[in-house]
């Protein structure tokens, strides 16, 4: 299943991309389930992101792999996360993290994910869910890079 969500911001590229720090991390995590970040290693080719999810019911471990960074020719920044451990329902997560230079200055980030859990009613179920969780993060993309 496809997410995809735009958020025009204020700041370059290059400088957005410097802030997707531990710190970002944090404070785009949705109020629920609870967010736990055991290890941040940071956005680039080969750095690891381990976070534990506190549904009240149980504590889901989430493993994410960056499988690919850099700068396109046309400007645009991006990482790509994979899951490697993931909480279920899921078995497979790809979330591509775009910074594209905005038309008139600034940026716009791009959140472009894929998920599946295996079974496409479920998929389908989800997709609010996932879509809610994402669109959080558009105020605080703007707060965070004006």
């Amino acid at each position: 299943m496809h997410v995809l969500l735009r958020t025009a911001v204020a700041q370059p590229p290059a400088q957005v991309m410097a802030g997707f720090t531990r710190a970002l991390f944090v404070a785009l995590a949705p109020p629920f389930p609870k967010l736990m970040l055991h290890r941040f290693d940071g956005s680039r080719t080969g750095d690891v992101v381990e976070i534990e999810l506190k549904t009240g019911l149980a504590n889901l471990r989430w493993t994410s792999l960056i499988t690919d960074s850099g700068v396109l020719p046309d400007g645009t920044h991006f990482f790509i996360d994979e899951g490697r451990t993931l909480p279920p329902p899921l078995r497979r997560w790809r979330h591509r993290h775009l910074v594209q230079p905005g038309r008139t200055g600034g940026s716009v980030v791009v959140d472009d994910l894929e998920y599946s859990t295996g079974r496409t009613w479920l998929d389908a179920l989800l997709w609010p869910a996932m879509w809610a969780q994402f669109a959080w993060r558009k105020p605080i993309y703007r707060r965070w890079f004006g």
